[in-house]
């Protein structure tokens, strides 16, 4: 099984929906593919996130009745005499309810995510996922020359490396994560007892952010700062405060870059 066959299969394994050999199959293709187990792990991020009950909307206990009350009293006064007539006009009432509430439900169901702010919860669950267990680093080094290399034959880029120890961001190494619908090089540095996720791939062509210039931007208690230069777009992300974590940015955009331009919100 290669990884094509294993995007379209993702979906129906989580949802319990193969076979017992084909869900035998992507298990294999799991355990022995780190960039499909990447994929895989966010899907399962998703999903918890969709089961949160924050998404969906609750129609208010007396829609009901406010729908039905006018309808009753516009009934009432031939009910009497008109028995097939008052059926069809009750098929009709709940034809117009079922309509109503479907109109009420789209109308309040959550706008889908713009690519950016899914992109960016995307960022915020692998950097907690990284922080879970063992899955911060597959290559632990505090020497670029040994994490830089690391990358070669895994990614069909190679990320810029740099170890920022003197400066109080120590490099402790990285990893192969799963970012935007592709494989990407993950840096990891430390500041204190903090650490700092570096998000590392190809910049596409249109890509908002102009060369050097930074956005800075906080989800879910963490940090973000996210800008393009030299044909790469990088995310950093940490729990740090945001002017340490802007610090982090200028020094590593000092190494083989231009000077940032300052971060705007």
């Amino acid at each position: 099984m290669d990884c094509n066959t294993m995007q379209t299969l993702l979906h129906p394994y989580l949802d319990g929906e193969l076979d017992l050999m084909t869900s035998l199959q992507v298990e294999e293709h799991l355990r022995t593919c780190a960039s499909c187990e990447l994929a895989y792990q966010n899907f399962q991020v998703l999903r918890e996130g969709l089961r949160d009950s924050a998404l969906y909307f609750q129609p208010p206990a007396n829609l009901e009745a406010r729908v039905l009350s006018p309808m009753r009293r516009a009934e009432a006064p031939r009910r009497p005499s008109f028995r097939l007539g008052s059926w069809r006009r009750w098929s009709t009432a709940a034809v117009l309810l079922v309509a109503v509430g479907l109109s009420w439900r789209l109308a309040h169901a959550p706008a889908p995510l713009p690519d950016d702010r899914a992109l960016e919860q995307e960022i915020v669950s692998s950097h907690v996922r990284s922080l879970m267990g063992s899955h911060l680093a597959d290559i632990a080094s505090s020497s670029h020359h040994t994490v830089k290399p690391w990358f070669s034959g895994k990614l069909d880029y190679s990320p810029p490396v740099d170890d920022l120890g003197a400066q109080g961001f120590p490099l402790i190494g990285g990893r192969l994560d799963y970012l935007n619908g592709r494989p990407v090089a993950a840096l990891i540095y430390r500041r204190q007892k903090h650490l700092i996720n570096l998000f590392v791939w190809p910049a596409k062509a249109g890509d908002s952010n102009g060369a050097g210039e930074t956005k800075a931007m906080e989800s879910q208690g963490y940090h973000l700062i996210h800008w393009n230069a030299a044909g790469m777009t990088y995310w950093s992300i940490s729990d740090l405060n945001p002017s340490e974590l802007s610090s982090f940015v200028q020094l590593y955009q000092a190494q083989d870059q231009p000077p940032a331009r300052p971060a705007s919100k």
